[in-house]
């Protein structure tokens, strides 16, 4: 029987956990018996067949550094982010697909077939970062049996390895992103109550405030530029994550720098990297106080403070956090697997509600007591045109369906109208965030829903929006007259395309629909 496993995708390291025969997680080393694996690709000039995934791809960037990736995790779902490697050009999703494998193929040479997985996600990621997560996965030859939340998943490990109760906020800085989650722990029971986050704020980010003080110091020494190409700057990078992590264990790192015009011996103390870091740590504290307002809490409602992620190990950011709550966060699993072990876990109680028959009963006895409520962590909706009360002008606006923080599964309906008489087409926009100017949410997906002809105005069109416990949403657009539904499943195929129901035809002019009033 295949391995039920978990995987954490993430900015600077990846892992991969499965199941055990009593139902626990256990992290799977690689071929180089690391726990973790450098997310960073190298394709090798010599040898065309040969793609590098790991140490071997960081090392090989000092070679030559346009035919390696690293930190792709930041670029999913960007559309101008490629890179052209002998006349094929990889996207992020490709190169993320590409980390997986690995991990897939290191888990098969000890522990036999791996096909289903659950893939974590940043908590705050949209809807397309999500999909382009899935695709990758799926592009690595596996069964993606749904997504997690990165806090959601450590939050699933702590609460099964040691007591936590009460209110919860997990604090989860990673290598290139910040989530901050808040939820209910009873035992083995955990509600999600909401989420906050920053796709672009994690150890990456101090890494480059340190290469930008060992250029300054280059700079003042020798009066030349420490950098001068980019095997130069991976080089220096390097340097700099290390001197990261140095200063998270004592109060000073020393380096020689070697650079065009000569070496220079450079310390750095932990108070000069305190103080360039020290806006980043206040953005996580911002997004904390955002979180607990969205909440309705205070600082002294949280019972538990969950440390995920590496960057969590400077001295700094627990200092604040235990100033902020009085007391010291916890730390007492492993911050850089917690959530590999967890994905492990939520792939366990996928299959146990999806594909019962296929569990072993060892790992369904040990996971049997586990309960999850997870909710959605954007609002979702649609664009339509109301009439405005006070101008009686058509406005075009963001109306809201789904909204943020509704517990899974969960569905919602609206009525919206057609406006003029003769309407053929109505163009439908799933849209993803808080805001009802379309100008400051995502348009995720936008269709031309065909309607018969010659009617005339105000024909009713009934939106469903639902979203399942596997993160996976489903649309459907029905007009009411005439039974004609268009239906979109904001999930995956075989072919790791988005499913789509119904034939849509392009247009080159198509109306809003008028929002229900009242």
């Amino acid at each position: 029987m295949a391995n039920i496993t978990g995987i954490d995708l993430g900015t600077t390291f990846s892992a991969l956990a499965l199941l055990n025969p009593i139902g626990r997680p256990e992290i799977v080393p690689n071929a180089d018996g690391d726990r973790l694996t450098p997310s960073a690709v190298f394709f090798d000039e010599s040898q065309d067949d040969v793609i590098r995934v790991g140490v071997e791809a960081v090392n090989s960037r000092h070679i030559d550094a346009q035919r390696s990736a690293r930190w792709i995790k930041r670029h999913l779902a960007d559309p101008n982010f490629n890179m052209d490697i002998d006349g094929k050009k990889w996207d992020a999703v490709g190169l993320s697909s590409l980390i997986i494998e690995k991990l897939k193929q290191d888990c098969q040479q000890e522990f036999g077939s791996v096909r289903d997985a659950v893939i974590s996600v940043p908590a705050h990621f949209d809807e397309v970062r999500r999909k382009a997560t899935m695709d990758a996965g799926i592009a690595a030859g596996l069964n993606i049996i749904g997504i997690v939340n990165e806090p959601v998943a450590a939050a699933l490990y702590y609460a099964t390895t040691r007591e936590v109760s009460g209110k919860v906020l997990v604090y989860d800085l990673g290598g290139g992103t910040f989530d901050v989650t808040i939820m209910n722990v009873k035992g083995r029971q955990m509600d999600i109550i909401c989420s906050q986050g920053d796709h672009a704020l994690g150890g990456v980010d101090f890494d480059a405030l340190i290469v930008k003080m060992l250029e300054e110091i280059y700079q003042k020494e020798h009066g030349k530029e420490l950098i001068d190409s980019e095997e130069t700057r991976a080089k220096i990078t390097d340097e700099a994550e290390d001197i990261k992590k140095t200063l998270s264990r004592r109060p000073t790192a020393k380096k020689v720098l070697y650079g065009p015009a000569g070496s220079v011996r450079v310390e750095i103390t932990r108070e000069m990297f305190e103080e360039k870091i020290a806006s980043l740590v206040g953005r996580t504290e911002m997004l904390i106080e955002g979180a607990l307002e969205e909440a309705n809490l205070s600082v002294s409602d949280i019972n538990n403070v969950l440390l995920v992620g590496g960057s969590t190990r400077i001295p700094l950011i627990r200092q604040r956090l235990k100033k902020m709550f009085g007391y010291e966060p916890d730390s007492t699993v492993n911050v850089d697997e917690c959530v590999a072990l967890g994905a492990a876990i939520h792939a366990g109680l996928t299959m146990l509600r999806d594909n019962r028959q296929t569990v072993p009963e060892g790992i369904a006895a040990g996971l049997g007591d586990i309960q999850l409520t997870d909710v959605c962590n954007h609002s979702y909706g649609t664009i339509c045109a109301p009439i405005d009360k006070e101008t009686g002008r058509r406005v075009v606006s963001n109306r809201i369906i789904l909204r943020k923080n509704t517990p899974l599964p969960c569905e919602a309906t609206q009525t919206f109208y057609t406006v003029s008489e003769g309407q053929k087409q109505v163009e439908v926009t799933i849209t993803q965030g808080e805001d009802t100017d379309p100008k400051y949410v995502n348009n995720i997906a936008t269709y031309r829903f065909e309607l018969p002809p010659d009617r005339p105005a105000k024909c009713p069109i009934e939106v469903t929006y639902s979203y399942d416990v596997n993160q996976r949403m489903h649309c459907r657009f029905q007009d009411m007259i005439s039974g004609r539904s268009l239906e979109v499943d904001l999930s995956l195929d075989d072919a790791g395309k988005a499913k789509e129901h119904q034939i849509k035809e392009n247009i080159s002019q198509v109306e809003h629909t008028e929002v229900k009033q009242g």
